[in-house]
């Protein structure tokens, strides 16, 4: 009997180029069946949350808090140095300032990593406020808000704007933990059974290796879907964002995401501390590590 799966993946580049092959089926789809929908990082968050979907790319934040259902496949993160959300501002030399219900930060998404980050390193400052990550640099730029947590395309395209860097917040990150930044990632539903569990994680991964090897023809489906249509910038976030870690999490995902999993819950945030432990799919036979060359 064929196993059906309801996948969700973000419209962002990393993603449609990592998922290019399996959209257009040019890798074998294990005897599973994909019904798949593109939608923004939150979108996929509470989609996950209310049991929309048996697989989908989600925030880490966001796994954290669904772990009890949800575990983490080893391909299809988002993991890295450099990889973090900038916090940016509509004046120059301006940051948020603790104590203060004045300033507006703008978010994308209550339970993105973005969001968790800066409540990490900027608790308490000011008036937060969530809106579509696409809605944030347009709305700092008209002056309608004082701050905002940019991600995905934006972080190549925010001095366009003539918008100004408080912080690169990966940057912190990485300064404090000594590790990579992990933003988000591919989690399944604890209730699919082991053996399906498996042959998603090898569809899955096979695609991720087909865009490696064939990279040009992945430019018309990240194209499709991206907020920025430059091929340069579209590049640019692949090269970022898809990397060794996106194609095994490995020992080092595993200790990032540990790290993340600590914080969360030291700073208290959203009942984490009733939360079960993040898991990671135990690989299977098919699924070592990758020689890319």
């Amino acid at each position: 009997m064929t196993a059906k799966i309801r996948l969700g993946i973000s419209t962002c580049p990393n993603d449609t180029f990592a998922f290019h092959a399996l959209l257009e089926r040019k890798v074998d789809w294990q005897g599973l069946e994909f019904e798949v929908e593109l939608l923004d990082i939150q979108q996929l968050n509470s989609r996950l949350s209310s049991g929309s979907f048996d697989v989908a790319k989600a925030s880490f934040f966001a796994a954290l808090q669904m772990a009890d259902r949800y575990l983490v496949l080893p391909s299809g993160s988002a993991l890295g140095f450099g990889v973090g959300p900038l916090l940016l501002a509509n004046q120059p030399a301006s940051r948020p300032v603790p104590g203060s219900a004045q300033s507006l930060t703008l978010c994308p998404g209550k339970d993105t990593t973005a969001h968790l980050l800066y409540q990490l390193f900027y608790p308490r400052c000011g008036r937060v406020e969530q809106v579509e990550f696409s809605e944030i640099m347009p709305r700092l730029a008209t002056g309608t808000a004082d701050f905002g947590v940019c991600i995905h395309e934006g972080r190549f395209t925010w001095e366009q704007q003539g918008l100004h860097l408080v912080e690169d917040l990966g940057t912190r990150w990485e300064r404090t933990t000594g590790t990579p930044l992990p933003l988000g990632g591919i989690i399944a539903s604890k209730a699919i059974p082991e053996d399906v569990l498996q042959r998603v994680q090898e569809v899955i991964r096979s695609s991720l290796l087909y865009g490696l090897a064939h990279r040009e023809e992945t430019l018309k489906t990240m194209q499709r879907w991206a907020q920025e249509l430059d091929e340069q910038v579209i590049w640019q976030h692949v090269d970022l964002y898809v990397n060794d870690w996106t194609v095994d999490l490995g020992e080092v995902g595993a200790k990032a995401l540990k790290e993340l999993e600590t914080r969360a819950h030291a700073g208290g945030l959203y009942g984490l501390e009733t939360t079960a432990p993040l898991d990671i799919l135990s690989h299977g036979e098919h699924n070592r590590r990758a020689d890319r060359h």
